[in-house]
């Protein structure tokens, strides 16, 4: 199976929810399902130290963007083309 590279434009509509969804992770890393398990997992447990409430399977799409280093201002400025 291969993956789909998104585009800019994709990338914004999906950062644009409150919630990340497992398949919402992928998406947007890039990886398969197992490696997007184990990255949810590690998001999931740091945040949980912070003492964040998530709902199950969730986590808040501000920290994905900010653990997956995705430069929104950039995704804005090249999706106007």
């Amino acid at each position: 199976m291969f993956l789909k590279i998104i585009t800019a434009k994709e990338t914004l509509e999906i950062v644009s929810k409150q919630w990340c969804s497992s398949k919402d992770f992928s998406a947007l890393s890039g990886t398969g399902k197992n490696t997007t398990l184990k990255l949810m997992s590690d998001l999931r447990s740091k945040l949980i130290q912070e003492n964040y409430y998530l709902p199950k399977n969730l986590l808040p799409m501000k920290e994905v963007v900010a653990y997956l280093k995705i430069d929104i201002p950039y995704l804005k400025k090249v999706s106007d083309y």
